[in-house]
């Protein structure tokens, strides 16, 4: 199978550094010729080529210049059957704060409507400013490790403040990473 993974096959040295690869087009279209061969010829061994299962969630989060960009499917899963086609991943925190949530649905729901209202009664108490995203963090994470592991709920926190753009992701079990790009759940 080296032929597949030789990175001297197909690969084209003058390409340009940056924006899309598509590198791993020869290998596909040779994957496919030669799966098309073994199953065409009358061997007894075949090569039967494995089908891409899609179980669990994809949250992404990314910091640019200026602000926050955060993505997430909308498929719920149980096992390999969808439950939901429709399912909001990316919850409210607050104005300027939202959160992707991967792990159980009710968790990620419930864990993001308490710090949102918590959020919320904090910016009525100091004032009505604008909330700061290391304080949702701050939030989140003690909630989580107060629950040690047992809340099954992957944050990806984003948001803008008077300090810029921030970009956490935040673990079920409470730790936390501040990063410039992230991506959390199984999927």
């Amino acid at each position: 199978m080296s032929e597949f993974t030789n990175p001297a096959v197909g690969v084209d040295t003058n390409a340009p550094s940056g924006g899309f690869s598509f590198d791993n087009v020869h290998r596909n279209a040779l994957i496919q010729q030669t799966a098309g061969n073994a199953q065409s010829s009358s061997d007894t061994k075949k090569s039967i080529l494995p089908l891409a299962t899609k179980t669990g969630t994809t949250i992404v989060g990314l910091v640019y210049k200026n602000g926050i960009v955060l993505g997430a499917d909308t498929r719920s899963t149980n096992d390999t059957t969808v439950a939901d086609k429709n399912c909001e991943k990316i919850h409210y925190i607050a104005p300027n704060i939202y959160c992707c949530g991967a792990g159980t649905a009710a968790d990620t729901e419930k864990t993001t409507e308490l710090i949102s209202s918590q959020m919320e009664l904090l910016r009525m108490n100091t004032g009505g400013g604008q909330s700061r995203i290391v304080t949702a963090c701050t939030l989140l994470k003690r909630m989580l490790f107060r629950y040690q592991g047992h809340v099954s709920a992957a944050l990806v926190l984003g948001g803008c403040d008077v300090n810029g753009p921030h970009l956490y992701q935040i673990y079920p079990h409470g730790s936390t990473g501040k990063l410039p790009f992230t991506t959390m759940g199984s999927g």
